[in-house]
């Protein structure tokens, strides 16, 4: 059995924080370089242009590319060979702390009542998942209130099928319009059940930008979603144009037989997430 010291978790995790929130992917900063020379639109030409500068100043002066710096997802996959003498979870929380405070990251979580800021970024939402091997994989995916609200679960009727899920991501888009700070990336989540779709949309939004679902059928489901999206003409900060949606993935599992979970999770153009195996 490995272990794996409990300051480097900590370290990890901070490091994670604060370069998920400075430092976009490079599959992102393309996509959106590919999105100026299609956009027809000279209002959204210009948008994506000052987008790509802000990106540019977040990693060179190491700023926040949104000032909203979210909720602090966290994905862990754990190798079955590794221990832990310590408690595991309180050391993630002890990181998002220290990675929001070194960072200078907006601190927004709250109760949901009282609305009293935790003034840390804690709790953070946390994923796990137990994997062959004694690595430990660390994924921090910071989300904006913006495009989480935007977001939507639903049990649909099993006849609905395909072309009922299509529609309904279709339609939660056109519903949210600039509320998301399009362009926007479509996580969508099938199957499992009601609290399982959900998980798959969030995890499905961890892509780079123009990977495709293994399975043709679901790639093609893919394809065909953000080319309807983009046909909505909502556009760079919804002011109208050709690229409203940057790119769809789609996660899928099983389900009961008398229903068809489907979720929406919506992230805008600051699609952040950063990677650490330990």
């Amino acid at each position: 059995m490995r272990q794996i010291d409990r300051n480097l978790i900590i370290d990890t995790v901070a490091e994670l924080c604060i370069k998920a929130n400075t430092e976009l992917g490079e599959d992102l900063v393309e996509a959106i370089k590919r999105a100026k020379e299609v956009e027809e639109s000279e209002v959204g030409k210009e948008i994506l242009d000052i987008i790509l500068q802000n990106i540019e100043i977040a990693k060179n002066e190491q700023l926040p590319a949104c000032q909203d710096c979210g909720t602090a997802v966290v994905f862990v996959e754990i190798g079955q060979e590794l221990w832990f003498p310590f408690n595991l979870t309180e050391a993630i929380y002890e990181g998002v702390r220290k990675g929001y405070k070194e960072g200078y990251l907006r601190k927004s979580i709250c109760d949901p009542i009282t609305r009293k800021n935790t003034k840390d970024n804690t709790p953070p939402i946390i994923h796990y998942e137990f994997v062959p091997g004694d690595k430990l994989k660390i994924t921090v995916a910071p989300k904006g209130g913006g495009s989480e609200n935007m977001s939507e679960a639903k049990v649909l009727a099993p006849a609905a099928g395909i072309e009922g899920i299509k529609d309904f991501v279709v339609d939660r888009v056109n519903r949210s319009q600039a509320n998301p700070c399009p362009p926007i990336v479509v996580g969508v989540g099938i199957g499992g059940n009601f609290e399982y779709s959900a998980y798959l949309a969030k995890k499905a939004l961890l892509r780079n930008i123009g990977d495709r679902h293994p399975d043709p059928f679901y790639a093609d489901v893919e394809r065909d979603l953000l080319e309807r999206i983009n046909k909505l003409g909502i556009g760079p900060q919804g002011l109208g144009g050709r690229i409203t949606c940057l790119d769809v993935f789609v996660e899928v599992a099983p389900c009961h037989v008398a229903s068809l979970p489907v979720a929406v999770n919506i992230n805008c153009h600051v699609a952040r997430h950063k990677s650490k195996t330990l």
